[in-house]
Formats: C-alpha cells, sequence, structure tokens
C-alpha cells in the first residue's frame, strides 16, 4: 500500500500534539487540559486509521477486481475487522 502525503502529515501532526502533551506533563499542568489534548490525539489517531484502512480497502477493491480474484465483501469484512481491532 501506499502512504501518501496526507497520511504522513497527520502521523506528524499527532506526533508534535503528543510531544505537546509530554511537554504539558513536565511542566505540571492542569489534568484537565492534559485529558482534552490526549482526546484530541486519540480523535486524531482514529481518524487517520479510518483513513488508511479506508485508503486500503479501496485499494484492495481494485486489484482484485482487475485480477478477478476475491470477493468485495471479504475485503470490506476485513477492513471492518482491522477497524474493530484498532478499538
Amino acid at each position: 500500500m501506499q502512504y501518501n502525503d496526507q497520511m504522513k502529515n497527520r502521523v506528524k501532526r499527532i506526533e508534535g500534539q503528543l510531544r505537546g502533551i509530554l511537554r504539558m506533563m513536565e511542566e505540571q499542568k492542569d489534568c484537565k487540559d492534559v485529558i482534552t489534548q490526549l482526546s484530541a490525539a486519540r480523535t486524531a489517531l482514529d481518524r487517520t486509521t479510518g483513513l488508511v484502512v479506508s485508503s486500503n480497502l479501496v485499494e484492495c477493491v481494485r486489484k482484485a477486481e482487475e485480477n478477478g480474484e476475491g470477493s468485495t465483501e471479504e475485503l470490506v469484512k476485513e477492513a471492518l475487522n482491522l477497524l474493530v481491532k484498532s478499538r
């Protein structure tokens, strides 16, 4: 699978968020502020996971159709299982 710049940039932003959270913890910032930022980072991770899985699904379906192999239904089930596992 090809990971495009949009996906990579999302991960880089999340990495920056996590560094910021660690800095907040080291500076003994308020618990509510830290939790808010942790929640935002988790949401960003969830959305990035969804983007990667959906892009992978589109790519897999396209390849399967081109090669006349595999069922679309099985590919969708596999993608859904990946999303469930990520939670």
